[in-house]
């Protein structure tokens, strides 16, 4: 494929990277709901939701446990591929790997074995303490872990070592609260709820109306209730955090505008400085790039988008390439534009059809009413849709940035490690391809497991009866989960 080492090294990130990224929203998102069933169980005594939090819980665990394993070694990827970026910025991003690393291996995994084991066994409100602890753990670790890569996006808070050219990290508060961190967290979180959202919404339209008739009917019914209440309230987490991502999604883009740029020109394929800029739906451009000769625009609305101006200027490629140029040095500082262009508009639709099924199943099944069988069968799938729309917006937002691998500081072809091979990398990337590929089967086939169980209510006591084979507190009651421990 003509691939250099800067290629491969690029690519083999973006696995990585995307694929740990598919399970980080869900633990954030998963971990929270299984705090709020608990409270909703003790606040009202309702054993569906009691039922409904060992079920959220255990899906917790699983992909806690995968988030985990992807995590390090995308984390390891920092000294195997990228030494020379982790030798100049190490002082700024080892902070912040610390702590993100003690929270996601320390409080976290602790406070989520205390909880699962601790069911009849802990008072129920040091119980309940424990999983809004990991609800709470999971936010902390994304928020100070999103400051690392806002710092890539903007760099704050560091000077340059005269002597070695190393950056320092000057003020831990200030990485923390870089601006593009305080508009990318609520964003990014408001993405996970609807990833979680549609996750639950699947089980719960799944196991709410079968297809088919179900081995032990009886146990079925028993339970469709209960299910029934997952999906919806999966459904409105979805159409919710829809809604919140396109807000913050708003607040963000300004924040862009304002430190990159050439990102949000790339995002519209805007070559020329234009005031009062229109927004592009669709864009049909010449296969070697520049600028698109045929566009189906919304007038001004990317000056809204850019500024919340209607009559505002926003650059173009080829003023900003030109004042780059002066600034950096020569070369190219022109990101892949259709890249940008379409995973943008890719993030935007892809989250829009997840929020219109959302509703969908929330109308069709008001008041108890029997949704229609398709979209049952198509609810199966509706989880990919905000997966993908994570996936489009990350893409998006580390190919726009491109050369630099932190913006205005150093560029990509720098930080990867010296002497480092074509042969080395692709050898590497088939390696994690084939594990990752190992780890979603066994992923896809436990939560389908634990999907497919009859409901179970974990005791009610703060003595339980050791002996009860359903006592989840009992790891031999749960053979299905012995994998993640």
């Amino acid at each position: 494929m003509g691939l250099d080492v800067l290629d491969l090294t690029r690519l083999q990130f973006a696995v990585v990277t995307i694929y740990h990224y598919l399970f980080v929203p869900l633990s954030i998102s998963l971990s929270a709901t299984t705090a709020g069933l608990q409270i909703a169980w003790m606040r009202t005594g309702d054993d569906r939701y009691r039922q409904l939090t060992l079920l959220v819980g255990k899906l917790l665990i699983v992909t806690f446990a995968v988030g985990v394993v992807t995590g390090l070694v995308q984390e390891f990827q920092f000294g195997l591929a990228w030494s020379e970026f982790a030798r100049f910025y190490g002082d700024v991003f080892g902070p912040t790997l610390a702590v993100e690393g003690m929270l996601a291996f320390f409080l976290e995994a602790t406070f989520l074995a205390l909880w699962y084991f601790g069911w009849g066994r802990l008072p129920r409100r040091v119980h309940l303490a424990t999983i809004v602890v990991v609800a709470v753990g999971t936010l902390l670790s994304a928020f100070i872990i999103l400051a690392a890569n806002s710092f890539m996006q903007h760099p704050v808070a560091y000077e340059l070592d005269p002597v070695t050219g190393r950056a320092h990290l000057t003020s831990f508060r200030e990485l923390l609260f870089n601006e593009v961190n305080l508009a990318a967290f609520p964003h990014t979180t408001a993405g996970a709820v609807m990833v979680g959202g549609a996750l639950l919404l699947a089980v719960g339209a799944w196991r709410a109306w079968p297809r088919r008739a179900a081995p032990d009917e009886e146990q079925r019914h028993r339970d469709a209730p209960a299910f029934a209440t997952l999906g919806r309230l999966g459904a409105w987490m979805t159409l919710a955090g829809g809604a919140l991502t396109a807000l913050t999604g708003d607040h963000l883009g300004k924040v862009i505008t304002r430190v990159q740029p050439m990102k949000m020109a790339a995002a519209e394929a805007l070559y020329n400085t234009t005031t009062g800029a229109p927004f592009s739906l669709f864009a049909v451009g010449r296969p070697g790039g520049g600028e698109p000769f045929f566009s189906i625009e919304v007038p001004r609305l990317l000056s809204v988008l850019a500024t919340g101006d209607p009559n505002a200027t926003v650059a173009g490629i080829n003023d900003l390439q030109a004042q780059y140029a002066a600034a950096y040095g020569p070369g190219s500082y022109i990101p892949m534009v259709p890249v940008a262009f379409w995973s943008f508009r890719a993030m935007i639709g892809v989250g829009m059809l997840a929020m219109l099924f959302a509703l969908a199943y929330l109308w069709r099944t008001r008041r108890g009413r029997t949704p229609a069988p398709w979209l049952v069968r198509s609810a199966v799938l509706v989880p990919l849709l905000p997966a993908a729309a994570n996936t489009f917006g990350w893409l998006f937002t580390e190919t726009a940035r491109q050369p630099w691998i932190a913006f205005g500081l150093s560029k990509v072809a720098d930080g990867i490690s010296p002497g480092l091979t074509s042969g080395e990398v692709l050898v590497s990337l088939l390696a994690f391809t084939a594990v990752y590929g190992i780890l979603a089967v066994v992923w896809l086939r436990l939560v389908r497991h634990l999907s497919g169980k009859p409901l179970s209510s974990p005791p009610d006591t703060d003595k339980p009866d050791r002996t009860d084979p359903a006592d989840p507190a009992d790891p031999a009651a749960d053979a299905d989960l012995a994998l993640t421990y």
